[in-house]
């Protein structure tokens, strides 16, 4: 059995787990070795891995985390109450589709969508 664990870097593990442990809803964290990991008890999700790296963000992200959801608007408002930002003022759309461009507290490009 194959499974999918998803690393992000970031300056500060601990500050990005505080962000990420509410923003995805997670409710197990471990440190290890400056290293912080996020699960979920019912592993519904991926194991998420923050990363301590020296060196901050500096170009566009080539993967990135969709956050799914039916309200975009709701769920980003959520989300910058939590620290992160909007990168585009307006939603973009495509096909019937909605998403919100956003970065979490190092920089790290996700979108708030409403589908697929």
């Amino acid at each position: 059995m194959k499974r999918i664990d998803i690393t992000i870097d970031c300056a500060n593990p601990e500050a990005a787990a505080a962000f990420w442990r509410a923003a995805l809803d997670y409710d197990k964290a471990e440190v290890v070795s400056g290293w912080v990991f996020l699960s979920r008890t019912d592993l519904s999700l991926p194991k998420l891995l923050l990363q301590p790296v020296p060196e901050p963000k500096t170009v566009k992200n080539r993967m990135h985390l969709d956050i799914v959801t039916p309200d975009i608007e709701e769920e980003a408002a959520r989300l910058e109450r939590l620290g992160a930002r909007r990168i585009e003022a307006e939603p973009r759309s495509e096909d019937g589709f909605h998403w919100i461009v956003m970065a979490d507290l190092d920089g790290n490009e996700f979108c708030v969508a409403d589908g697929p």
